[in-house]
């Protein structure tokens, strides 16, 4: 046999199934474009010339293996719509002659020219693109950059392997079904079709209780390490429920459409809710699949869109001040006033020397320590505390002791205090007894719960509640922990000396100025007279804010990525869904047209089943993203975005863009469906 002859053949059944062939083709193309794309990024001079380009490195590296993975499992999921389309004709084959090995020959040849093409495809429109994807980074990341053009040979190489293993798998995947499959088989296999399936009550209640459960840990978390350990465990419960109660209650739906008779037994309605029936099983899976995908790419897109736009409030939050020094001190008797009066002196003179301006200066002295609160109860002792309850988190809180003088100076109050009295200010959970009492001891009166404490700053970073406690005097009210160790030895109250103030430096000289009291104040610790300094730290806003622009940029860039990615998924499966029904429900219209149905009939069935259940899944993920709001906000938290609106407006903005999209793509696929059970374009 001619040696051209399998890949004519194949090159052939490519063009008569050019409606399948060509999306997946395109689809393939794309995966391998965002792999390489992102593969390069993360590997590019130019993205680690970026402020925080290591971090963006490091997220784009990760996405790179989350594309690899889901371009496996979508593929093959994709491939199936084509394998089940192209059975009846290797059947036919088989019937007249071939082999299994001719028709593997044939499978060879189709998967080399698809796969080939895609993997040449991809990759120069991957370089291509890819410039086009470091210009929009650099964008973002509001730096200005010159770049060159250049090839990532490594990234040209790893896309090329990694799809040339995904195109091998699905291809012996395919033999296996062939293999397995008898001639008479693979000819009837579009009529084969699937048994009405029967309503699954206790799949699909069992669903709605996994979801309930999924929906409640998404509500009843505050904590943001909670929510952290949690909101894995609640996204698989979502999905596992999803699946279930679309393939469950898809079914019992249109049992209940097909009860209620007025609406059944109308032409609208009687061939869509038939062929709905038919074929539930799987539609229930390709509907559930599309929802995820849609919750997927809003909650990416919210997220990361928040966290990009809402930099500057996390950045302020996190460092109130343009600089921010602590010094932590050895002892109490080292926190006296002569020794905080020198290092308040260094620091001033370190500032006059870069003619800083010293503005909404806040110093103050504080004693920290974690531990767990339990019916106005403060647990030190971890071996004291029921390990159940400790990794809870629900109780956990990071203390702060500050002093009544000095909560005066800063905040410009005349508060008193009587002996045993407290002051008590809150972050991210809210404190409600009238009393604190520590390790069974000391028994503290909460005077009053504060609105404010302009020193927070330094708790926004803490992924527990932080509580603000301001005492009469270090010394006398603390005197049950001074002196706790924990279990290595080390003391469980930390004493610091905290400076903080704004300058009117730009951000070079705010850097300079940073380093500068770093350096000398570590030199200080070391010499003999380091006034009780154990170890001293100092970050400015200039710094920290490359790294969160790195990190929240980046983070914004991967999420448009991902979505892009996920949304050709859903948009492959919605054209997948429509072409392959239309197929088989052509026969049903063909037959439908001879007893006298108009085609303006059949557009009007066709909506009837397309609106049945084509926005199922928008409404699904809808209601998913609406749930998951108060644990991603939890999450959101750990970055220091405490904004809520912008969250809030950033999600609606997000799902309203996303639903246009959604129209769309169900206007074009609603076409694609009408013109092929027509057999006709509409006029």
């Amino acid at each position: 046999m001619n040696t051209g002859f399998y890949p004519k053949l194949a090159l052939s059944g490519i063009k008569k199934n050019s409606r399948l062939y060509t999306p997946y083709i395109l689809t393939c193309t794309g995966m391998v474009l965002m792999y390489y794309i992102i593969s390069a990024l993360s590997m590019s001079p130019t993205v680690a010339a970026l402020r925080g380009g290591s971090t963006i490195m490091a997220f784009l590296e990760f996405g790179s293996g989350v594309i690899a993975v889901f371009s496996l499992i979508f593929l093959f999921y994709t491939n199936s719509f084509l394998s089940r389309r192209r059975k009846k004709e290797f059947g036919l084959y088989n019937i007249l002659g071939m082999g299994k090995l001719n028709i593997a020959r044939i499978l060879f040849w189709e998967t080399v020219i698809s796969g080939g093409g895609s993997i040449i495809a991809g990759g120069i429109l991957g370089i291509a693109f890819s410039k086009f994807a470091e210009l929009a980074l650099i964008n973002i990341m509001r730096e200005d950059i010159n770049f060159t053009l250049s090839v990532s040979w490594r990234s040209l190489l790893n896309a090329a392997g990694l799809f040339s293993i995904i195109f091998l798998l699905i291809f012996l995947n395919t033999l296996r079904h062939i293999h397995a499959s008898k001639p008479i088989e693979l000819l009837h296999s579009e009529n084969t079709g699937e048994k009405p399936p029967k309503a699954n009550w206790v799949i699909g209640i069992l669903g709605a209780v996994i979801l309930g459960a999924a929906y409640y840990i998404a509500v009843t978390i505050e904590n943001p390490l909670e929510a952290l350990v949690w909101f894995f465990i609640a996204v698989i419960m979502v999905i596992i429920g999803t699946y279930m109660l679309f393939i469950a209650g898809s079914v019992l739906f249109c049992r209940i459409l097909q009860k209620r008779r007025r609406y059944y037994y109308n032409p609208r309605h009687f061939v869509s809710v038939s062929s709905m029936v038919y074929r539930m099983k799987r539609n229930g899976a390709g509907l559930a699949s599309i929802c995820i995908l849609a919750t997927m790419v809003l909650v990416m897109i919210s997220a990361t869109a928040s966290l990009y736009f809402g930099e500057e409030d996390s950045l302020r939050s996190r460092y109130p001040k343009d600089i921010n020094f602590e010094a932590q001190m050895e002892n109490l008797e080292a926190m006296n006033d002569k020794n905080i009066e020198s290092m308040r002196a260094e620091a001033e003179s370190i500032c006059s020397y870069y003619g800083a301006i010293q503005q909404n200066l806040h110093d103050y002295r504080r004693a920290s320590v974690a531990g767990m609160i339990k019916d106005g109860i403060l647990e030190t002792d971890v071996s004291a505390v029921n390990e159940f309850e400790l990794m809870s988190f629900d109780n956990v809180y990071q203390l702060y002791f500050v002093p009544l003088s000095d909560y005066n100076r800063m905040m410009n109050e005349n508060e008193t205090l009587d002996k045993g009295q407290v002051l008590i200010y809150t972050v991210r959970r809210d404190y409600n007894e009238d009393f604190l009492k520590i390790n069974s001891g000391k028994n503290f009166t909460v005077k009053r719960h504060l609105d404010n404490f302009i020193g927070s700053g330094s708790a926004a970073m803490n992924i527990i509640p932080s509580m603000f406690v301001i005492v009469q005097d270090l010394e006398t009210d603390l005197e049950g922990l001074i002196g706790q160790t924990d279990q290595n030895g080390n003391d469980m109250l930390n004493l610091s000396w905290i400076y903080e103030f704004d300058t009117q430096l730009e951000p070079e000289k705010q850097s300079l100025l940073n380093q500068e009291i770093h350096e000398r104040f570590r030199e200080i610790q070391k010499s003999k007279d380091n006034l009780g300094i154990r170890y001293s730290y100092s970050e400015s806003l200039a710094e920290n804010r490359d790294n969160f622009y790195g990190t929240f940029g980046g983070l914004f860039f991967l999420g448009i990525l991902l979505s892009i990615v996920f949304i050709f998924a859903a948009v492959l499966i919605i054209y997948y869904k429509q072409v392959s029904e239309g197929y088989e429900d052509e026969s049903r219209f063909e037959i439908m047209q001879k007893v006298g149905m108009t085609k303006k009939e059949i557009r009007k069935s066709i909506n009837s089943q397309l609106l049945t259940v084509f926005f199922m899944p928008l409404i699904t993920a809808g209601i998913h993203l609406c749930f998951a709001f108060p644990i991603i906000q939890k999450l959101l938290m750990m970055f220091s975005l405490n904004n809520i609106a912008l969250f809030a407006w950033t999600t609606v903005i997000s799902f309203a863009l996303f639903a246009v999209l959604y129209t769309v793509v169900y206007k074009i696929t609603s076409n694609a469906y009408f013109t092929i059970v027509s057999g006709a374009k509409e006029q």
